[in-house]
């Protein structure tokens, strides 16, 4: 019977585990230190500013961003609301480790997505990938980060990079798939070479769908990031 032979996958996989451990060890070490002092000077860099000189620069920049004096007031409130509440500290860490996590994930995958859109065969073969990535809950991807890095905010921090970097890379793909033939072919016609048809055309045309997906990846990161 085909159940009778098993295939001992799961020794496959823990050898697997333990042979990374041991011979992997520096350089996964290596990288947790890098990780976690750049996540700690950003954490130090939002910590030294005063805290109301800090809601204020935030609040002028969400009221650039949107111009609507109502979200203005509303983020003036809910951070002093927190620094009442002596949340503050905690706070600035989360925060520290959310904008770390979403730079990266758009680091990595907007340029993935602006190279899964010139290559269908390389978007055919990331896309279950992609969908496993989104579909895993947050927490399992501790469980090999924890093994590998050790305890600290960097297990944290790749296990939420991995959940939400696919909103990037797809909404990238997205925004560059659909920029018009008509435009494409307009900037052939005028010798535009192809990095210029990308800097020119397709990443101008593209832009809302690129800042739509690092807008749900800070969300991703803010509500699956906290661990």
């Amino acid at each position: 019977m085909l159940i009778d032979q098993k295939i001992p996958l799961g020794q496959y996989i823990a050898g697997f585990v333990e042979w990374l451990t041991q011979h992997g060890a520096n350089t996964f070490d290596a990288i947790a230190v890098t990780l976690e002092t750049m996540i700690h000077g950003v954490t130090f860099a939002l910590t030294w500013f005063n805290p109301f000189v800090l809601i204020g620069l935030i609040a002028l920049l969400a009221h650039f961003i949107q111009r609507k004096w109502g979200l203005t007031v509303f983020v003036i409130a809910s951070f002093l609301l927190i620094l009442n509440l002596g949340y503050w500290q905690e706070t600035m860490e989360t925060l520290a480790q959310v904008m770390f996590a979403t730079l990266v994930c758009v680091v990595i995958g907007v340029p993935l997505g602006i190279v899964a859109a010139h290559k269908p065969m390389f978007y055919t073969v990331m896309r279950p990938v992609l969908d496993l990535m989104q579909t895993v809950p947050t927490f399992v991807y501790l469980i090999p980060t924890l093994t590998l890095f050790g305890l600290g905010v960097v297990p944290g921090l790749i296990s939420t990079v991995v959940f939400a970097i696919a909103a990037p890379i797809r909404l990238t793909y997205l925004g560059i798939r659909d920029v018009p033939q008509e435009l494409m072919d307009a900037g052939k016609a005028f010798g535009c070479s192809r990095r210029q048809l990308l800097s020119r055309i397709e990443l101008p045309h593209a832009m809302p769908g690129i800042a739509a997906g690092i807008t749900l990846c800070c969300r991703l990161s803010g509500s699956r990031g906290v661990l």
